[in-house]
């Protein structure tokens, strides 16, 4: 299943314009270019933003999502035709090979299902060329990050272009053991249309994703905290020896 904000024709266009600010990228682009990566899978790639940076600092980029409308937005963005943009996920990824592998953002925790998560974690091992790296982050659960995700913390009123004003925010929906389920509202006052979109997560503790990554064959070199969010969030560097 594709949540609605990644999957609706209406809604995965407002992605960018409702959170421009992707300085939590500039981390996984510093260490790209230390890491010398040539090829790169992007995985949950999205509107393609972090692929489209990449790209424009010549790095062949496979940009991988199971969101049609979402990568829709990528391909028509300037730039596009550098990445070669696939519809599907890392479960059924067609032969690849990179250096680089790449989940930013939500991507690893909304990979809810065990099942799902553990061949996840196999088929970015098979895209990975020997010594290249999987670098993702994941929310620590210990922090609590759900208890912010309420009307009075996340609501706003945007201008999008072309749109015109759009009122989103976020509601808890439920959290059952690690699995936290959330509701986006998106108001478009200029012809009175609501829609709605529901989205779990996966919050794992650190030693379980690195008892995963070992368990797929990886290294686990580093787990270092997001530079934007110290203190909240891990971010998983494994190599495939």
């Amino acid at each position: 299943m594709v949540d609605a904000c990644f999957g609706d024709p209406h809604l995965a266009p407002l992605y960018d314009p409702l959170d421009p600010d992707r300085g939590d990228l500039d981390a996984y682009l510093r260490l790209a270019r230390a890491s010398g990566a040539e090829r790169v899978l992007d995985i949950g790639c999205g509107t393609g933003v972090f692929a489209l940076l990449l790209a424009e600092r010549d790095v062949e980029v496979v940009g991988l999502d199971p969101a049609r409308a979402s990568l829709e937005v990528a391909r028509a963005k300037p730039g596009a035709d550098r990445v070669r943009w696939i519809h599907g996920d890392a479960i059924a990824l067609p032969p690849v090979e990179v250096d680089l592998a790449t989940m930013t953002g939500n991507v690893a925790q909304a990979v809810v299902d065990p099942t799902a998560w553990h061949e996840t974690l196999r088929g970015a091992h098979r895209a990975l060329a020997p010594g290249g790296l999987l670098v993702f982050e994941t929310r620590d659960p210990a922090r609590r990050a759900w208890e912010e995700w309420n009307r009075a913390a996340t609501h706003r009123v945007t201008e999008v272009s072309g749109v015109g004003p759009v009122e989103t925010w976020l509601e808890l929906v439920e959290v059952a053991g690690p699995l936290v389920t959330f509701r986006g509202t998106y108001v478009f006052p200029s012809d009175g249309r609501t829609l709605t979109s529901e989205s779990t997560l996966r919050f794992r503790q650190r030693r379980e994703v690195e008892e995963d990554l070992l368990a797929h064959g990886y290294v686990v070199e580093e787990v270092r905290e997001a530079p934007d969010r110290p203190g909240k969030e891990f971010v998983f560097l494994a190599r495939r020896p």
